[in-house]
């Protein structure tokens, strides 16, 4: 790989490289930044990361975002991802001063709305990401196969019976509601999870702590990372699937190991709505 110009950025621990494909020689950028994702992300040979996201010209918006897992899989989406895309697009002025930028994504085109901090740069940003896909066919899941969505559905892991909530934001994801997620073996059942033959396209997997109607504490193992301090399009789905199991409100703060994020379940127009901060942390060259 020749040397390639890159941002490190972070939402609340979620980090990845960054790497524009704007612009001449943006097709052969995107091409590396596709092949030597697993690099890049290694945190001792590499930048270090969750993932690679490269900025793109879009074809019926200004921009798109395509994202690559450190094993090399593309991810439909990442919601903590593109908050930093929408930062990184702010920051540098590629939005010509609009507050309201449409992103073509894997999972449809996203609405996001900037919130500028005192310094002129985007501090947070409010994520319109669409509704929740719950037919199970459409997640994809064979788990409720038949029903109109797969709510606490037994699933056998070991010998084990789990009980899961399966939920689609543009990728796939199992919510498993524990007594104390701190202290839950996630690393023996989220891979176990995550490539059981009831996800044809792999899952990510959420396991969640209901702290009250308003609250939840939260971990995740991302299909294709492992244990993450975040994930964005999983808070999502933990909330969508905390209402589908009358366990809190629409609206909840959701306690992530790197942050939080604020996700509301709209009964108006039945999108979530993902509010959370995005961070630069350094720009390199590799």
């Amino acid at each position: 790989m020749s040397s390639m110009q890159f941002t490190k950025m972070h939402g609340i621990g979620n980090d990845f490289v960054m790497v524009s494909c704007l612009g001449e020689g943006g097709g052969a950028r995107l091409e590396a930044a596709k092949l030597q994702a697993a690099t890049l992300c290694d945190r001792k040979f590499g930048v270090g990361g969750d993932g690679v996201i490269a900025v793109l010209a879009g074809e019926s918006a200004p921009f798109a975002m395509k994202m690559y897992n450190p094993d090399g899989s593309e991810a439909e989406m990442c919601g903590n991802g593109i908050r930093c895309f929408a930062k990184y697009l702010w920051d540098r002025g590629l939005t010509h001063g609009e507050n309201f930028v449409p992103v073509e994504t894997g999972a449809g085109l996203l609405h996001l709305q900037i919130h500028v901090g005192a310094d002129g740069k985007a501090d947070t940003v409010r994520v319109d990401m669409g509704e929740p896909v719950l037919e199970p066919a459409l997640v994809p899941t064979t788990l409720g196969h038949g029903e109109t969505s797969a709510v606490n559905v037994p699933m056998e892991i070991d010998g084990q019976t789990i009980y899961v909530t399966a939920v689609s934001m543009g990728n796939p994801h199992a919510v498993i509601f524990v007594d104390r997620v701190k202290d839950y073996p996630i690393e023996v059942i989220g891979p176990k999870v995550e490539s059981h033959p009831m996800f044809p396209r792999r899952t990510n997997t959420e396991f969640i702590e209901v702290l009250s109607e308003r609250e939840i504490n939260f971990r995740v193992w991302e299909r294709g990372a492992g244990e993450t301090l975040a994930c964005g399009t999983g808070a999502c789905a933990a909330v969508a699937a905390c209402v589908l199991n009358g366990k809190t409100g629409r609206r909840v703060l959701v306690h992530l190991p790197g942050g939080d994020l604020d996700i509301e379940w709209s009964e108006g127009d039945n999108h979530v709505y993902m509010t959370g901060s995005a961070t630069e942390v350094f720009e390199g060259e590799i």
